[in-house]
């Protein structure tokens, strides 16, 4: 029976299902039908693969064609299904052995020439087929993708005439080469230093802070005075990538379309989007949902700087994603969830002329510009510190024992080590079960942690973020106890809400 089905595998958003291509040939007048939910990118696959295959040499059948893409109710789009059936139209004819098709998997597009070109977002491929152990046929300017997983039965093809070959059993298909090592978890050396940041201990000490917990961090200053330079320094600070979190941060830029190269492998990402971006490019979205700016910065830092000149409706699209570490995109055609487990470091000015001590905006000005920021939004930040001016002289000072980077971050993976054989999570994700149980405070101590948050009317979840904080500032001293000296500097780093009581009271 001239029937063939063909394996090759969907995109869904960071899953990649499986799909059977399935090729009828029967007598009648010559046509070219594809079913199973094409989108137009896929619809012109029949006069791709019709070129392709007569260009390379093959004979296209004068009969009627049926193409069904199984399941039907999953949307396919792109030209990763041309391969998969240029193979099946093949196997029916019976130009290539039917039983040569069976446990691969064949993904990529045709040029009108038949070579085999790239396609995006191959990694939740190579990904998933590993788990099924099946031998996937790629196109060959994907190398790097499967190199990155490291799945042996990976094959890459550059032309259907080669692909053929293989298939007939006369030649062999380039693999990766399983003894490669140009992946090294050993850092380069930084461009830049904390040790360049002229002054500012209160905010080196803070950034530390959040490096070591993972905690959110708001810097408020005048202009100059080095938010967006400590902020840049952050990543110098954090530990790099496992080897699961790095091909988890891979597979999300491969779905966007953003290639890691192999160097930058085991980094983590830091996003810093401008304040005119839109909420689908921040939180994702589009006709065909892909990841935005918060999943791309996954296991990473995201940077907002002069948070407060984005939309207000645009930052409370973070509000859910910064508790839940995912964001579900519903549309019509799917609902697709990414991971978005960031970090996030945002910096802005306390008044909207820069400075609120120069006297050119009035309080309700200064109000009225920091209201841009929702209470909840605010609430979400761990610690929110002053950057002030440099006092005078500062910048003629030679200071030679200022701490480099690679020392504070010495300090945060010790301390980032002590988390994780405690309660298995860094702190910023303790739960309230979890601090209660493990974190070690004296009841006295938060019962003056419970007063001071009522002092100031903050919610619950600060007071619980305040706890986070104080254990993250123990774990940096090397402190099995959270003292009351380590509560008192985790109230101290609320800028925002002191901010906010003192033009109140004016």
């Amino acid at each position: 029976m001239p029937i063939a089905c063909v394996a090759t595998r969907a995109s869904h958003g960071v899953q990649a299902p499986a799909v059977q291509v399935e090729v009828h040939l029967s007598n009648g007048l010559p046509a070219f039908s594809l079913v199973g939910l094409p989108e137009a990118s896929v619809k012109e696959a029949k006069e791709r693969v019709r070129s392709a295959l007569i260009n390379a040499g093959f004979e296209f059948p004068m009969r009627r064609i049926t193409v069904n893409l199984a399941p039907a109710d999953l949307p396919k789009h792109g030209g990763r299904y041309d391969l998969p059936i240029a193979i099946g139209i093949l196997a029916a004819s019976k130009q290539i052995p039917l039983k040569s098709v069976e446990q691969h998997e064949f993904v990529g597009e045709l040029a009108l020439t038949g070579h085999v070109r790239y396609c995006q977002g191959m990694l939740p491929v190579i990904v998933d087929a590993s788990k099924q152990n099946s031998t996937l046929v790629l196109p060959v300017d994907n190398r790097e993708d499967a190199e990155l997983v490291g799945f042996e039965k990976v094959l890459f093809a550059t032309h259907l005439q080669s692909l053929a070959a293989y298939l007939h059993g006369q030649s062999q298909l380039p693999s990766i080469d399983l003894n490669l090592e140009w992946l090294s978890q050993d850092k380069t050396k930084p461009l830049s230093c904390m040790s360049e940041v002229v002054g500012q201990h209160q905010a080196k000490q803070a950034l530390e802070i959040a490096a070591a917990g993972n905690h959110n961090l708001l810097m408020l200053g005048p202009p100059g005075t080095g938010k967006t330079m400590l902020a840049s320094r952050m990543m110098q600070l954090l530990p790099q990538l496992a080897y699961s979190e790095a091909l988890e941060v891979a597979a999300i830029h491969s779905v966007a379309g953003h290639n890691i190269k192999p160097d930058s492998f085991y980094q983590r990402p830091f996003r810093s989007p401008h304040h005119t971006c839109s909420a689908i490019s921040l939180v994702g979205g589009g006709a065909q949902p892909k990841p935005g700016e918060i999943s791309l910065a996954h296991r990473g830092v995201l940077f907002l700087d002069e948070v407060a000149e984005f939309p207000r409706k645009v930052l409370d699209c973070l509000r859910e994603p910064m508790e839940t570490g995912e964001v579900s995109i519903s549309r019509a055609a799917a609902k697709l969830t990414f991971a978005s487990r960031f970090q996030l470091i945002a910096a802005m000015n306390p008044s909207p002329c820069g400075d609120s001590d120069n006297g050119r905006s009035s309080n309700e000005q200064i109000q009225r510009y920091l209201s841009k920021l929702s209470g909840p939004f605010l609430d979400r930040f761990d610690l929110t510190i002053d950057v002030p001016k440099l006092p005078l002289g500062a910048l003629n000072n030679q200071n030679t024992q200022a701490e480099t980077s690679a020392t504070i971050a010495k300090r945060v993976q010790q301390a980032r080590e002590t988390q994780l054989a405690r309660s298995g999570v860094l702190n910023s994700e303790l739960t309230g079960k979890q601090l209660k149980q493990e974190a070690k405070f004296d009841d006295k101590d938060l019962i003056f942690l419970e007063q001071s948050v009522n002092q100031l009317g903050l919610s619950v979840r600060s007071y619980h973020r305040l706890q986070r904080v104080a254990r993250t500032i123990a774990d940096l001293q090397q402190e099995p106890n959270v003292s009351r000296s380590h509560i008192a500097q985790a109230l101290g780093y609320r800028a925002m809400d002191r901010l906010l009581a003192s033009l109140s009271r004016q």
